[in-house]
């Protein structure tokens, strides 16, 4: 699932790659009592007898300045996007403001197994890149789909992750079933700026949408991990050193994202607390504080983490009572006189405040896992 980081029709869109083998879009739609509910908007069938894998939208480089509701699209300009499936094709498909249709532009056969991933270049939206079971990456031009720009064979297992950098020009992210990170400079992919391996494999890849050099990793048994790439991208040190990095026992970690909201600092009445590092927590004192998480699980998290609340999966929601930390844990809740959601001392900046009143240390993180069917949100300070 992708969001689209600009509004069409006044909407927000949410593209989904279905196991049916379709590309569903779902609009967001305010209903009563100020909630919000997503509607069907348009869905387009791949080929038949396969699985739809992945997709990504051509405007991840539009939307790198985020605001609370994204900007509208322009006219008729389409929106493109790329999609993966299960018998190694990629798909290109455009969709246009003024009707919910989707039509094809371009299918061409890209890898031997699996697609398991595709992604727009955002700076140059006529190549994309993808990734295959067959251990693959391929750059294509979508103008002359049948040759690849380019194939690497770097990885030595399946590629399932690439994020192309919505910040710095040139800058390409990928992962693989072989438990290495690589980032690449794109004019040259004969060797990567750096390689670091995991201790999983490394399903998604996400960019912080407003700190360049964060890169949030999906590593399935490995847990998650963020990691600093300025040095590797700003001065060509073959080093990604990792800022945080937290394994959730009994589970695979497959999806991660961080969030757009901006957040403000609220006045503190209390002292805040870092409790130190601890296995699967990070060594600088950075905390990360789980706000919800989509079932409950009998583990406590790492010291410098607060879970905040828990939900059963199916619409539920369970608060966290703290366990073994010493500060107390608040779930997101709403504001008595205006409605604003808040949690451990900071809030969502508001539509038309300045970005000044933001604190850039305050970052939202979602993670999903596989086996306990778990979705955590967490909150981590940058500090």
């Amino acid at each position: 699932m992708k969001w689209c980081h600009i509004a069409v029709a006044g909407h927000a869109l949410l593209g989904v790659a279905q196991a049916a083998g379709s590309i569903e879009l779902l609009r967001l739609v305010r209903s009563e009592q100020n909630s919000y509910t997503l509607q069907p908007f348009s869905c387009f069938a791949l080929e038949k007898q396969c699985l739809a894998l992945s997709l990504d939208w051509s405007t991840g480089k539009a939307g790198r300045f985020p605001h609370c509701f994204p900007v509208s699209r322009a006219g008729d300009q389409p929106l493109k996007i790329i999609s993966s499936d299960s018998s190694g094709q990629l798909h290109l498909l455009q969709a246009y403001q003024a009707g919910p249709g989707m039509q094809a532009v371009g299918t061409w056969q890209a890898h031997h197994f699996e697609a398991w991933a595709a992604a727009f270049d955002y700076w140059q939206t006529e190549v994309v890149y993808s990734g295959g079971d067959d251990g693959l990456l391929k750059g294509w031009d979508t103008r002359t789909p049948g040759t690849p720009v380019f194939t690497s064979r770097r990885h030595s297992m399946g590629v399932c992750s690439v994020q192309s950098s919505p910040h710095c020009e040139n800058v390409l992210a990928t992962g693989s079933y072989d438990e290495h990170v690589l980032l690449w400079d794109t004019r040259s992919v004969k060797q990567p700026l750096a390689d670091v391996p995991m201790q999983g494999g490394v399903w998604r890849l996400k960019w912080h949408p407003f700190h360049h050099h964060l890169l949030l990793a999906a590593c399935m048994h490995g847990g998650f991990t963020i990691f600093d790439c300025q040095k590797a991208i700003e001065e060509n040190q073959e080093v990604l050193p990792v800022t945080l990095s937290y394994t959730l026992p009994n589970s695979l970690v497959y999806g991660v994202d961080w969030s757009w909201l901006y957040f403000r600092r609220l006045p503190q009445t209390h002292p805040s607390f870092c409790l130190g590092s601890s296995p699967g927590s990070d060594p600088g004192g950075k905390t990360a504080d789980p706000v919800c998480s989509l079932k409950d699980v009998a583990q406590s998290p790492a010291p410098c983490f607060e879970r905040l609340a828990d939900a059963d999966g199916e619409g539920g929601t369970k608060h966290q009572s703290g366990g073994k930390l010493k500060t107390p844990l608040q779930p997101f809740a709403e504001d008595k006189d205006g409605g604003r959601l808040r949690a451990s001392g900071v809030q969502i900046c508001e539509r038309g405040h300045s970005l000044e009143a933001a604190d850039s240390d305050v970052s939202l993180v979602a993670t999903c896992s596989f086996y306990d069917h778990v979705l955590h949100l967490w909150k981590w300070e940058n500090s």
